[in-house]
C-alpha cells in the first residue's frame, strides 16, 4: 500500500487509468432515506450495502426489518462487531431482533467476513509501540472488550516491559498521585428509542413510499383516488 494513499497498489493501477475503483457497473446509490426504503420493495436479487456497521442506527435497521426474516437472504457482517449492539448479538446467533418495536424472527443467513475492519491487530499495535524512541512511562489500552484490553495490557507488561494499564469507562488517573479514581466498571444501560407506535408509523409511510413508488402505471383515475385519500389523511391529522 502506497503510505500516501488510501488505496493499494491494485486500486490506484485503476486510479491512475480514470477508473474509479469503488464505482462500478450495476451500482446504484439511494442518497435520500426514501430511496434507501424503496430498495426493500424491489423484487429482483440485489445486494445492499448500508451503515451502521453494527446495527444500532441509520437506514440499516430498515434492511434489517424487511431481510432478517427471509432465509433466501444474506446478512453479510465485515467489520467489527461491539458488546451489547444488535450486530453482535446477530453474529453470536439470536433468533429474534427488536426492530421499530417489532420482533423480527431470524431466518436469514448470518455470515461475518473478518479482517477488513480499519483497526490495527496486535501486530500492529506492537510495531506502533516499538516505533518509540524512548518507551512511554505509561500506556493504556482503552478501545475493545474488556477480556481484549487486559489481554493486550499483559501483553504489554510481560513481553515489553512497559507500564500498562487496561482503564475501565469513566475511571481517572490523578496526574501527580499516580493513581487511578473511579475504577469500578460502569453498566452499559441501552439507549430506548421511539416509542413502539411511532416505529409503527414509520413502518406505516415505508409501505405508503412503496407504494407511491409503484403507482405510476395505475390508470388517471386510481392516481386521482390514491391522491385524494392520502391528502384527506393530511388534512385530518394537521388540523
Amino acid at each position: 500500500k502506497n503510505k500516501n494513499s488510501c488505496f493499494d497498489e491494485e486500486a490506484m493501477s485503476y486510479v491512475n487509468k480514470g477508473i474509479n475503483p469503488i464505482i462500478f457497473s450495476g451500482l446504484n446509490i439511494a442518497v435520500t432515506s426514501d430511496e434507501s426504503r424503496a430498495i426493500n420493495f424491489i423484487d429482483t436479487p440485489k445486494i445492499i450495502i448500508s451503515a451502521s456497521g453494527m446495527c444500532e442506527a441509520g437506514r440499516i435497521k430498515h434492511h434489517l426489518k424487511h431481510n432478517l426474516w427471509k432465509p433466501e437472504n444474506t446478512i453479510l457482517f465485515v467489520g467489527y462487531q461491539a458488546m451489547n449492539t444488535l450486530g453482535r448479538s446477530l453474529v453470536d446467533g439470536a433468533k429474534t431482533a427488536k426492530l421499530f418495536g417489532e420482533e423480527v424472527v431470524v431466518r436469514a443467513e448470518i455470515l461475518v467476513l473478518p479482517g477488513v475492519s480499519g483497526h490495527a491487530d496486535v501486530d500492529g499495535l506492537d510495531k506502533w509501540i516499538k516505533s518509540y524512541e524512548m518507551p512511554p512511562k505509561k500506556v493504556f489500552v482503552n478501545h475493545g472488550e474488556d477480556s481484549v484490553t487486559e489481554a493486550y495490557k499483559d501483553h504489554l507488561r510481560n513481553d515489553f516491559g512497559l507500564n500498562a494499564f487496561a482503564p475501565y469507562s469513566g475511571a481517572e488517573l490523578d496526574l501527580i498521585s499516580g493513581e487511578f479514581k473511579n475504577t469500578t466498571p460502569i453498566k452499559i444501560v441501552k439507549k430506548t428509542g421511539a416509542s413502539p407506535n411511532y416505529q409503527r408509523l414509520l413502518s406505516a409511510l415505508d409501505r405508503l413510499t412503496a407504494l407511491v413508488n409503484k403507482s405510476s402505471g395505475l390508470t388517471n383515475k386510481d392516481l386521482a383516488k390514491l391522491t385524494d385519500t392520502i391528502n384527506n389523511i393530511c388534512a385530518k391529522w394537521n388540523d
